[in-house]
């Protein structure tokens, strides 16, 4: 059957099955985010220990992102993929066994959420590398595009399905349906046919494969511009598992229910912003890059004015669409500029620069919010946000022409 040129991906059996592996576990990933935020409110209290267990669960991505690049172009993809997806079931279950138990207290989040990042932080490099090897070069703008609408499809059902069971029955059921989830993942992981197995990498250690990484993004104009971007939107405007239940709790007055809708909201729009990346061929043009870079940071300064559900539900759509959109084409844009030997290590500069950071935004926006309040830390995340985009933007064109602008 010939699939439009945005669904393409979809003609490898390969890429079919992990994507749909990958969409049941992503409902229980979001299902699990909103049920840790309302636990660590209800258990606290403290906007600064919620942006704390955000810096502890993207703390590793921040220690360990070089590493993790340099061992994803070492390594057996599938059996690591198998071994992460594992790892990060047992730690859903056993926040499930807590919150049952009706001993949980916020060390347990704080140490089962660093657990969450040691995970994630190895297996993001090697999944995200392990796409082009089911697609090939031709189909992987679709295959990125088409995952970021499954992972922000997930946003739109996870966290309204999760308001609706925190309000009803708790949060430990959230936390063992993401527990559960994850079988769907590891079935399709076993019935794939591509192996990924690992490039040759002669007699190099460890420390001298990133220090190659390094010097390749360095020294790369565009991959240098695009690390660069990411670092500044992914430390002051992608935020959400902080400033959200923020907005939805203190600025809105609104419940888990309340919450749970507001981040479906920002999953509608992130669906429909990936969905049109998967549209764009190949080669992104840096326009669109630094637009959609710019518009997330002007939507976020207005979220500050926001003050009734509806207005705050619009803003959020929009911001979902124009921030996924923008990661999803620096994604395409790094992997399809990436040398195959090096993949992995630029995809753990892309997982450093805007996961790794995270802790970063975390802790800023939590204190700034807990200091000041929502709106006002929703005003200065976006401003500094697009300061940094449009200061980057001028000071790399005014060096050299930029490419595929």
């Amino acid at each position: 059957m010939r699939l439009p040129h945005g669904l393409r991906a979809l003609r490898h059996r390969d890429y079919r099955l992990f994507f749909g592996g990958q969409l049941v576990s992503q409902v229980g990933t979001w299902m699990q985010s909103l049920a840790q935020s309302w636990l660590v409110l209800e258990l606290t209290g403290s906007p600064f220990k919620l942006g704390l267990i955000g810096a502890l669960q993207f703390g590793p991505m921040l220690l360990f992102s070089f590493h993790a690049g340099a061992i994803a172009d070492r390594v057996h993809k599938k059996r690591m993929i198998l071994f992460t997806q594992t790892a990060l079931m047992l730690q859903a279950f056993a926040m499930a066994l807590l919150c049952w138990s009706g001993r949980v207290q916020y060390w347990h989040v704080a140490v089962l959420a660093f657990c969450y990042g040691l995970a994630s932080t190895l297996d993001l490099p090697v999944r995200q590398s392990f796409v082009v090897e089911m697609t090939g070069k031709e189909d992987l703008a679709s295959a990125v595009a088409l995952n970021s609408a499954g992972f922000n499809g997930a946003r739109m059902i996870g966290p309204a399905v999760a308001g609706v069971l925190v309000a009803h029955v708790g949060v430990a059921p959230a936390f063992a349906l993401n527990g559960l989830s994850f079988l769907g993942v590891l079935l399709a992981l076993n019935a794939l046919r591509a192996e990924g197995l690992p490039r040759p990498h002669g007699e190099a250690s460890i420390s001298e494969d990133i220090a190659a990484g390094l010097r390749y993004a360095l020294h790369a104009p565009l991959i240098r511009l695009l690390l660069c971007l990411l670092l500044f939107i992914g430390v002051f405007v992608v935020n959400h598992s902080v400033m959200v239940p923020l907005l939805a709790r203190h600025a809105l007055g609104v419940g888990a229910r309340g919450f749970g809708l507001l981040m479906a909201s920002l999953g509608i729009g992130a669906v429909a912003g990936a969905l049109s990346v998967s549209f764009v061929g190949r080669r992104p043009r840096l326009r669109w890059i630094v637009g959609s870079a710019c518009l997330s940071a002007v939507v976020t300064v207005l979220l500050a004015a926001a003050r009734d559900f509806r207005t705050a539900a619009l803003l959020l759509s929009l911001l979902g669409f124009f921030q996924v959109a923008f990661m999803a084409l620096c994604n395409t844009t790094l992997q399809a500029e990436s040398p195959d030997a090096l993949r992995g290590r630029i995809l753990s500069l892309y997982a450093f620069v805007f996961a790794g950071i995270t802790p970063i935004g975390s802790l800023l926006m939590g204190s700034l919010a807990q200091w000041f309040g929502t709106s006002t830390a929703y005003a200065v995340g976006g401003g500094c946000g697009l300061a940094g985009v449009l200061g980057l933007s001028v000071w790399e064109w005014s060096r050299r022409p930029a490419r595929g602008s």
